[in-house]
């Protein structure tokens, strides 16, 4: 039942959002933008009461998310916020993977057929887009380059979820994590590289999907095997 409430009440935020970035309703944007994880925050919270470590951990990265979503809203006019959401997010995708750890600990001896596939599939495609953006970065080439690793070690840790979780929320925060790079590379390239068409729709539905995927795939999680708090 929560599921499905939520799921509509998000519905209907995602189309406000996009509506408000296709119209450029400043407006309605900076409304809409915040109730996208203030949504996804309470619909973790009133699900799983935040009793085990793992809920803790994306309800912490929520809230970064949050903070990383208001400061990129406001930076018009103000340079320094686009760092202060890089770091936002940054802190977001480390409680991520803080989580996605709990998941490798509960099993750490099951052998993951996909790991080094995934290791180094995300890696050529994250080495890649830095260095397509490197020559137009300037001074953020080092916030760029970390933020680049840490988002990689996210969707590595996705992936390092197979077998170790129930498949559903393995593939829900896998695609999630996917979702997640195409929206960061979307940002990246309109913002540095070359202007995007409806750039800031793309980089808002992929962003939101990202989000939502993550959520419903940490409520739908069940550990295969026990060895850790869940």
């Amino acid at each position: 039942m929560k599921t499905k409430l939520f799921s509509l009440i998000f519905f209907l935020v995602f189309v406000i959002q996009l509506y408000a970035e296709y119209a450029n309703n400043i407006q309605l944007r900076n409304f809409s933008k915040p109730l996208i994880v203030v949504v996804l925050l309470a619909w973790l919270y009133l699900s799983t009461n935040l009793k085990g470590r793992f809920h803790k951990r994306v309800f912490t990265g929520l809230i970064f998310a949050l903070a990383g979503d208001v400061f990129l809203m406001l930076q018009t006019n103000r340079p320094s916020f686009f760092i202060y959401g890089l770091i936002a997010f940054l802190l977001c995708h480390i409680f991520y993977i803080r989580a996605f750890t709990l998941d490798h600990k509960s099993n750490p001896n099951y052998k993951n057929p996909y790991f080094l596939w995934a290791v180094g599939g995300f890696a050529i495609f994250c080495s890649g887009l830095f260095f397509y953006l490197q020559p137009k970065l300037g001074a953020m080439q080092f916030p760029v380059l970390m933020y680049a690793i840490i988002l990689t070690i996210m969707a590595i840790m996705a992936v390092n979820r197979y077998g170790r979780v129930n498949i559903f929320s393995f593939k829900l925060i896998l695609y999630g994590a996917l979702f997640f790079l195409l929206s960061d590379s979307a940002l990246a390239v309109n913002k540095f590289a070359q202007p995007i068409p409806q750039a800031g729709a793309l980089i808002m539905a992929t962003y939101m999907i990202a989000q939502y995927l993550m959520v419903y795939g940490t409520i739908e999680r069940k550990l295969v095997v026990t060895r850790t708090e869940i």
